[in-house]
């Protein structure tokens, strides 16, 4: 008798795997894997402002002192350039100058975001370049024999008041924005760049102080606050964010 073998219970066929369902990653984590914000180009193109405002009023300044008759940088300040028939290249020149600082001022806002200084130091540094703009409005008087006729001693105006008035004002935020980067640089571990952010504002009041002696010395003291201004820019900008 032959026998009939049992029936054996085949396996369930294999299915094919689905696809991975995808992870949605939750608030936090998202927070903790996002890139930092950087000074992407925008800001770097902004922060140019604030390299070439200063050299650019200064250079202008300079080449317009010495092609100007009877102006003297030993008894004339730069601002008074904005006077006589040639003074529409000195009023553009404060213009300019005001529109490229401003630009620079919001590059700081967008490169130093809420680290040290990230808040006052671009709200001050637009303060000095509005202070331009003022000075550009608002012209200085004529004095010390320039322009030709002029007497020697000036008689302080409503215009020459304002525009002294704005050149303070700008050049004193400026110092507090030099004071501001010194904080920066200091948490960036730029010692030199430290040093020379605190030192710069005495140089800028210095020169100054001495403008009753000789206005030379007052210029001075403006060219090294435009000159250190355009240099530290140029730092945080080649740095990136601080």
């Amino acid at each position: 008798m032959t026998t009939t073998p049992a029936p054996t219970l085949d396996a369930p066929p294999a299915t094919a795997p689905g696809p991975a369902t995808p992870t949605v990653p939750t608030s936090a984590t998202a927070a903790a894997t996002a890139p930092a914000p950087t000074a992407g180009p925008p800001a770097r193109r902004l922060l140019l402002g604030g390299v070439v405002g200063g050299p650019l009023f200064l250079v202008v300044g300079l080449v317009q002192g010495v092609t100007r008759d009877g102006f003297s940088f030993t008894r004339n300040a730069i601002s008074q350039l904005a006077l006589g028939d040639p003074g529409w290249i000195q009023t553009v020149n404060f213009v300019l100058a005001a529109a490229l600082l401003v630009t620079g001022a919001v590059g700081l806002r967008r490169t130093l975001h809420a680290g040290p200084g990230g808040t006052w130091a671009p709200v001050l540094a637009g303060v000095f370049g509005a202070s331009f703009a003022a000075a550009a409005v608002f012209p200085a008087d004529a004095g010390a024999g320039f322009p030709a006729g002029a007497p020697e001693t000036p008689t302080l105006s409503a215009h020459g008041a304002v525009h002294m008035l704005s050149g303070m004002v700008g050049y004193l935020a400026l110092c507090a924005v030099f004071l501001l980067l010194a904080r920066v640089f200091t948490a960036r571990g730029d010692r030199a760049w430290a040093l020379g952010s605190r030192l710069a504002p005495a140089a800028v009041l210095a020169g100054f102080a001495a403008s009753g002696a000789t206005v030379t010395a007052f210029t001075a003291g403006a060219a090294v606050g435009l000159c250190w201004l355009s240099a530290a820019t140029a730092r945080l900008r080649a740095a990136g964010v601080s």
